[in-house]
């Protein structure tokens, strides 16, 4: 191949090694466009996969709250569930009172604190709690004692346990009727569940 030859081909060659060159650049690009779509896809199906969980536990969530709403509105009312409702449960000792024909209730009532067995119910998240009330009654008969609490249960005025009673004989002897012959002392914890704060104590 001679020189004018050589120089013929010049411009060609140098056509091609641009060609070359810019498909070579072109290919890169697309290569680099791909790797960022495939990654931009594997993004975007890693969100649906997380809006699609996050749909579904809300939907389980909705079931949750749908089944047990009344049941946590009937805790509500009976006052078991959020603050102490102190009030009801003296309108629960007036009525009870009242409904078994005692003599009079006398009560004290203490602060608030972590129900002493709450561990053995396995609360979870929520904070048991109770409020000692300490009664003093008089009766005409043991069966009026356990008349009274069976009452006071019925009332609606909350959830409470029987710590201890104790009765004792008033000495009357019987021989006035229709008047007290036995005097009670019961300690009674009423008990309210309320979602825990920082602030509560573990029992």
């Amino acid at each position: 191949m001679n020189a004018s030859e050589l120089r013929a081909l010049q411009t060609p060659l140098i056509l091609l090694l641009i060609i070359v060159a810019v498909g070579a650049g072109l290919i890169y690009q697309l290569d680099q466009t791909l790797v960022t779509t495939k990654r931009e896809l594997s993004l975007q199906q890693n969100q649906m996969r997380e809006a699609r969980t996050r749909l579904q536990k809300s939907g389980d969530e909705k079931d949750i709250i749908v089944r047990y709403l009344p049941s946590y509105q009937y805790l509500q009312r009976v006052g078991f569930v959020g603050d102490e409702q102190r009030l009801n449960w003296l309108e629960g000792l007036r009525l009870s009172n009242l409904q078994t024909q005692l003599f009079g209730v006398q009560y004290s009532i203490g602060s608030q604190q972590p129900y002493a067995f709450a561990s053995e119910l396995e609360p979870g998240q929520l904070a048991l709690h109770q409020s000692v009330m300490k009664l003093n009654f008089q009766l005409l008969h043991e069966g009026d004692l356990m008349n009274f609490l069976a009452a006071l249960g019925k009332q609606g005025a909350g959830f409470f346990s029987v710590n201890q009673c104790r009765v004792e004989r008033l000495g009357t002897g019987g021989s006035i009727r229709f008047q007290p012959n036995l005097r009670a002392d019961c300690d009674i914890a009423w008990i309210t569940l309320r979602p825990s704060s920082p602030g509560d104590k573990k029992s």
